[in-house]
């Protein structure tokens, strides 16, 4: 799938540069990313994977660059940001408030997670007593509680089960197919052909591995 032009695009990221200390992380990265579209972003480990998204997503300022965020869009770090005292249910109830829907959408919405990712009888389960595995369920869930139209991936299976990326596959799947975009940061990118575009960071540049 080729890139897409600025006006039809969910999102635009031009001439991006990002520093840490005197190290430059992110040296002029472009990136264009089009509704119905799935983009895996890979590179080595300590190449900025994660620094790029987080700008991508407002999680960072950048030092230099321009970002247009034409669409609402959800974000699931790498680190799952979850309250231990909370169940899965409480964290839905909290987020859902935070993004404007009403009680009954978040408890649907919230329902339909719980039953789609396999861990409804973690539901009432404290974060801090639940695997690392279903932990990182609740991160991808509440990311996409509001089913937002792009949505950003910093290795949302890490820790799954086959069963699991399995669900995760078919959710991005249908995703793509009701017209979201998705951009993920992945180690496991090349092993389906799930992707339409796969961009490589290396030395702070951006490459198109496959277009």
């Amino acid at each position: 799938m080729a890139e897409c032009r600025s006006e039809d695009c969910c999102i635009v990221a031009r001439d991006l540069h990002r520093w840490r200390g005197a190290r430059a992380v992110l040296r002029g990265v472009d990136v264009r990313v089009r509704p119905g579209e799935l983009v895996a972003l890979t590179g080595e480990n300590g190449s900025g994977k994660s620094t790029l998204l987080q700008v991508l997503a407002g999680a960072l300022r950048p030092d230099r660059g321009r970002i247009e965020r034409r669409t609402s869009f959800g974000y699931c770090p790498q680190i799952a940001a979850l309250y231990d005292h909370l169940t899965p249910d409480e964290h839905f109830r909290l987020f859902a408030s935070a993004m404007g829907l009403d009680r009954v959408t978040g408890r649907r919405r919230g329902d339909a997670l719980l039953e789609r990712f396999g861990f409804a009888a973690d539901r009432n389960t404290q974060v801090a007593e639940m695997s690392g595995g279903t932990q990182q369920k609740l991160n991808l869930a509440l990311a996409i509680l509001d089913d937002p139209m792009l949505v950003f991936l910093d290795e949302p299976y890490a820790g799954f089960d086959i069963e699991t990326y399995g669900r995760f596959l078919e959710w991005a799947e249908e995703t793509r197919a009701r017209g979201r975009a998705v951009v993920v940061v992945s180690h496991l990118a090349y092993d389906s052909g799930l992707f339409d575009r796969h961009l490589r960071l290396r030395e702070g540049k951006l490459h198109a591995d496959r277009p």
